[in-house]
C-alpha cells in the first residue's frame, strides 16, 4: 500500500464522555434544551403551582448530583440554588483538593 501512512489517534482529541451541563429538560413537561436561566424562567411561568416532586436536571448533571434525588419543592429549590451558573465558578476538570488549594492561595494573594 504505497503512499498510505500509518497514523495513531491522539487520545486527547477523542471526545470525552462528559455529561451535558449546558442544556436541560423540564422535569414537568416534555420541553427540553433550556439553558439554566431558561429552565428556571420556564418553570416559574408554566409550573409554579405544580407540587409533583421531581429530579432537578441541573443538579443531576453535576459531579456531586444525585440523579435519583427528588426535590420536594422544586420551585423553591431552583430559585434558591440556581441563581447563577456553576460554570462561572467551578472547574469540572479539577478535583476538590486542588480547587481548595487554589482558593486558599488566592485568598492569601487578595489580602
Amino acid at each position: 500500500m504505497e503512499g498510505v501512512k500509518a497514523t495513531t489517534k491522539d487520545a486527547s482529541l477523542q471526545p470525552r464522555n462528559v455529561p451535558n451541563r449546558y442544556t436541560f429538560p423540564c422535569p414537568y413537561c416534555p420541553e427540553k434544551n433550556f439553558d439554566q436561566e431558561g429552565l428556571v424562567e420556564h418553570c416559574k411561568l408554566s409550573h409554579s403551582t405544580d407540587t409533583k416532586s421531581v429530579v432537578c436536571p441541573i443538579c443531576a448533571s453535576m459531579p456531586w448530583g444525585d440523579p435519583n434525588y427528588r426535590s420536594a419543592n422544586f420551585m423553591e429549590h431552583v430559585q434558591r440554588r440556581h441563581q447563577f451558573s456553576y460554570d462561572t465558578f467551578v472547574d469540572y476538570d479539577v478535583d476538590e483538593e486542588d480547587m481548595m488549594n487554589q482558593v486558599l492561595q488566592r485568598s492569601i494573594i487578595d489580602q
